[in-house]
């Protein structure tokens, strides 16, 4: 067997095809060269071919509203790319550049379609195959920007962290605000009014009273400063999980409505073949 017809046993996209299938599209297949960093196409290029990378690798990724450049996927040897354009002839969803010297064998939507009229029975196995892709793609995308801001703190805190949270939880309670009701009624009784066998360790002005009052401040201040500073943080990843899901949502909108507009314009060109043909065998009066 040809050694790419044993590379497409590898490739998801044809893992279903047979051995004599996949020796009749390896026999298709064009072999092209990219060196470190050239384009190997761009979000908006015509596209009807699908490059397979045989050595090397691939950076799949596209920039969005705001320039900032995402990363899809890096594309190792065995994999590929542009499945998408080949399939529908539509442009490039994404950019891909070359990281290394890629050497890639490139197949074209017009080969393509000349196989699978010798062998029809393969469309279904590509179908099922891409079917697969697909639905592992929107199982990424569905937890891409599904985190749990807790869970994101939470594993990170150190016992100090930890500490200063309980503590600035509970200055913050009833249960703490009742205890000080206690603790300075007690203290003010006791060393205000003069009770047998009890001494008054701080008569007024309660100088005593007053340092404790003081340190307590200071520390509790301390612990209340951390936990408002580990809530900032948690707030700063909460603000980038929603940036990522109303980014993620603003890409899967257009998306659909991309989609929509060649469904759109399918059907469009399948009614007026509809109608050309109705017209054709329509019997002349």
């Amino acid at each position: 067997m040809r050694p790419d017809s044993e590379l497409l046993k590898g490739v998801a996209l044809f893992q279903f095809l047979d051995d004599n299938e996949r020796a009749e599209l390896a026999a298709e297949l064009e072999v092209v060269q990219f060196k470190a960093g050239d384009m190997v196409f761009q979000v908006g290029d015509p596209g009807e071919a699908l490059f397979l990378v045989r050595t090397g690798r691939f950076e799949v990724f596209f920039k969005n509203d705001t320039g900032e450049r995402i990363v899809l996927e890096n594309v190792p040897a065995g994999g590929f790319v542009g499945e998408i354009s080949l399939l529908d002839s539509g442009p490039r969803s994404a950019s891909v550049v070359a990281t290394e010297d890629t050497e890639t064998l490139r197949l074209h939507r017009s080969d393509l379609e000349r196989f699978l009229r010798l062998r029809p029975q393969a469309a279904m196995d590509l179908l099922a195959a891409m079917g697969r892709r697909m639905r592992f793609t929107a199982e990424r995308l569905r937890h891409t920007a599904s985190r749990n801001v807790n869970e994101e703190i939470e594993d990170r805190r150190t016992l100090v962290q930890k500490g200063a949270d309980w503590i600035a939880e509970f200055a913050g309670s009833i249960p703490f605000l009742m205890l000080h009701v206690v603790w300075f009624g007690v203290w003010l009784l006791l060393n205000s009014v003069k009770l047998p066998g009890i001494p008054q360790w701080d008569p007024f002005p309660f100088g005593f009273l007053t340092l404790t009052v003081s340190l307590e401040a200071i520390f509790l201040s301390v612990f209340v400063l951390l936990s408002q500073n580990r809530q900032a943080a948690k707030d700063r990843v909460r603000s980038d999980i929603e940036y990522d899901v109303n980014l993620k949502a603003e890409l899967e909108i257009v998306n659909l409505h991309e989609k929509m507009d060649r469904l759109t314009a399918d059907v469009l060109k399948h009614l007026e073949e509809l109608r050309r043909d109705t017209q054709t065998l329509r019997p002349k009066r």
